[in-house]
């Protein structure tokens, strides 16, 4: 039961963080870029972090550092490929401009469903392994929500929603991290020898993915010297934020 109430509470926290899109659009559009550009190398830090320090080494102390344990790692990074090239969705962490357009706004509510969904499964599963691991991964989805959620946001308005629409889409859509968290929960509760060992090791591919071609490109479109520095501060704090949890624990 505290399993449930930890994991159903940290996914409707993050399908709230969908609301966030109307407080920050209506401040002036060249610092919301910015503002975005560095949560995008505080949340890549933060999902290399909890890849490689909380999830893989639980998944390592169920089973082993194992050939298994690399092919599900695998299975999660071609499956997010997969998801990406079925429909033809780039998640992107920026608001739609002239020089970075966005597909139609009814395909990103489909590839943000299906996103959110994932996320749902593997906070779910986290919880499963234990709480730390757990709060672990939903501060890890937080980070990267943030930046996606305003994105999402912005691509609706460009696709022709008006704001309050847009916002109610945003939400209905954000919500499907809920059902994702519940299906994990409930199929995990039958086999849960099975899914937890292989949803960790899955989870991390599919943050490395993310992280990795999503969040890392769009960060060396700047090349400045003064903000590449800053941005790889940004990173190595969401680094930090990841092994300072594990400290705690």
């Amino acid at each position: 039961m505290e399993t449930w109430i930890y994991a159903i509470g940290s996914v409707i926290l993050v399908s709230l963080l969908s609301l966030i899109g109307v407080l920050i659009f209506p401040a002036e559009k060249q610092r919301t870029r910015k503002f975005l550009i560095y949560m995008v190398s505080f949340s890549a830090g933060a999902l290399f972090g909890d890849a490689f320090i909380h999830l893989l080494p639980e998944a390592a102390e169920e089973t082993g550092f194992s050939v298994m344990l690399a092919i599900y790692v695998l299975s999660g990074i071609v499956f997010s490929f997969v998801v990406e090239k079925i429909i033809r969705w780039r998640h992107c962490h920026l608001p739609t401009t002239h020089d970075h357009p966005h597909p139609v706004a009814f395909m990103n509510l489909m590839g943000d469903a299906t996103h959110n969904f994932i996320d749902g499964l593997i906070i779910g599963a986290s919880y499963m392994a234990s709480i730390p691991v757990g709060i672990a991964t939903t501060l890890a989805v937080i980070f990267h929500e943030i930046p996606q959620e305003i994105g999402d946001y912005g691509v609706l308005l460009h696709g022709g929603f008006s704001r309050a629409k847009a916002l109610a889409f945003n939400l209905l859509v954000a919500l499907t991290a809920v059902l994702g968290a519940i299906v994990a929960l409930v199929i995990g509760s039958a086999v849960e020898g099975l899914l937890v060992p292989f949803m960790l090791p899955f989870a991390a591919g599919a943050f490395i993915y993310i992280a990795g071609s999503d969040l890392i490109p769009e960060l060396h479109k700047e090349t400045e010297v003064r903000e590449s520095i800053v941005q790889l501060a940004w990173f190595l704090l969401g680094v930090g934020v990841m092994l300072a949890l594990l400290m705690i624990e």
